[in-house]
């Protein structure tokens, strides 16, 4: 098989979305890639329209967080991002089965999470698997949060016939 004919069959069909913020050329990458009917959303933060950071969390003397009080405001703005992601290629947070939220300090986005992850979907036990891991930082120092997500677009139902606890399976 020749070079090129290896490199025609591992392509693939991605679409992408971006915000067109400065980190995205500086950096490299997509806000969010869809193949197939799966979309993956790179880390969101709490941003605005201009690429502006949204609650930043006021610094101390060595450049690190002071203190945490901005994470449910900084919570709330990356739900609200990851939705105007999804939008563009037909999808809702009700999309999304996976998320795994990176944050400064575990305590405190524990204490909002459950409350502001309740608001962003919409319901009082959101069907998608949830992380959250501890982290020394993240991209920008002001930042207390990044959330990564997996939707799919088509959803898949399977049936279960064995009835324990861990195989119950909540289908909408």
């Amino acid at each position: 098989m020749q070079r090129d004919e290896i490199n025609a069959a591992a392509t693939i069909y991605k679409e992408a979305a971006y915000f067109d913020v400065p980190w995205e050329d500086a950096y490299g990458y997509a806000q969010a890639i869809k193949v197939g009917d799966t979309i993956h959303v790179s880390g969101q933060l709490s941003h605005d329209d201009n690429g502006n950071l949204i609650a930043p969390a006021s610094l101390d003397e060595s450049g690190k967080p002071a203190e945490f009080s901005m994470m449910e405001q900084q919570m709330r703005a990356t739900y609200a991002n990851v939705a105007k992601l999804l939008a563009r290629f037909g999808a809702t947070l009700d999309n999304v089965v996976e998320e795994t939220l990176y944050v400064l300090d575990v305590g405190a986005a524990f204490a909002v999470a459950g409350r502001v992850r309740k608001e962003a979907y919409g319901t009082a036990r959101p069907q998608c698997a949830s992380n959250l891991i501890g982290v020394l930082r993240l991209a920008f120092p002001e930042q207390l949060i990044e959330i990564t997500f997996t939707a799919r677009l088509s959803e898949q139902k399977r049936s279960h016939h064995d009835n324990s606890p861990m195989s119950r399976v909540n289908e909408t």
